[in-house]
């Protein structure tokens, strides 16, 4: 079954209608034309079912709906090579690339971040927030402490951090990969990794294996919403899904458009 959108028409879209119809989304008129109604039934049924709203039927979207059988996952992880990141981190240590690219690679492939512009996001990500492609701790700045302060004293009373006050700020300060922040995220992103003891522990965020899933975990709960940015190249939207802010965006961005350039396009898984 190939992409439906509107405009299109014949059996395969009165399918599509009826297949709308009883997942309790109207078409409207059950016609086999492709118009306005079908692809409002087709965004609500997308944003019910957490896929990208854009009213376009390609494969996620048929399986969800019951139109297709589970495609294979499509990936782009057996082709990205370290001589290829390493032109994405420029002057980086080729041996830092070696020594974890293939954990971070190994870290998407569970959540099923494997296409290319997921791949390009968390390696982009990386080149970002530790462009040594290390994980590290934050360091002190004029962000995160105030003149004469306690180091990370002003993330101590963040609550849309969950910090609750000293020491929240300086346990629970940037590490990783992705520089995870805050007691909510060590606890909402270490549960989802299986370490929900990481809360406890919060220094163990930079074990790279570790620090690679929670890169992993932490796009992955913002799947959509990245996507929705990248699919119309808006990488500084994209970027601050992650950061917040416009931090690091230039590197962000050249990291992206170079490894955009020399990553083959995805096959599919175990092909």
């Amino acid at each position: 079954m190939g992409i439906l959108q509107i405009g299109a028409s014949g059996t395969r879209v009165r399918a599509l209608q009826d297949a709308l119809l009883a997942s309790g989304f109207n078409p409207g008129r059950l016609d086999g034309s492709f118009g306005p109604g079908t692809e409002a039934a087709v965004m609500a049924f997308q944003q019910s079912e957490g896929l990208l709203a854009d009213g376009v039927v390609g494969p996620r979207t048929a399986t969800a709906l019951g139109l297709l059988e589970a495609p294979p996952i499509p990936t782009v992880v057996p082709g990205v090579t370290v001589q290829m990141v390493s032109h994405m981190f420029p002057g980086t240590p080729v041996r830092n690339i070696e020594r974890h690219l293939p954990a971070v690679l190994e870290a998407l492939v569970q959540p099923k971040l494997t296409e290319k512009s997921m791949v390009l996001m968390a390696l982009a990500t990386i080149r970002a927030e530790t462009a040594a492609f290390l994980p590290i701790d934050e360091g002190r700045s004029r962000f995160n402490t105030s003149p004469h302060g306690h180091p990370f004293d002003l993330y101590d009373n963040r609550r849309d951090l969950g910090n609750t006050g000293a020491p929240d700020g300086e346990r629970y300060r940037g590490r990783g990969f992705i520089q995870l922040t805050g007691r909510s995220n060590y606890r909402q992103h270490g549960a989802a990794i299986g370490e929900p003891g990481l809360v406890d522990t919060p220094e163990r965020a930079n074990a790279p294996g570790i620090a690679a899933r929670l890169l992993a975990s932490f796009i992955k709960s913002h799947e959509l919403r990245i996507k929705g940015a990248l699919l119309v190249g808006d990488l500084p939207a994209a970027r601050k899904l992650v950061n917040g802010g416009s931090h690091g965006a230039a590197e962000f961005a050249a990291a992206y458009r170079t490894g955009e350039r020399l990553i083959p396009e995805a096959i599919e898984a175990g092909v």
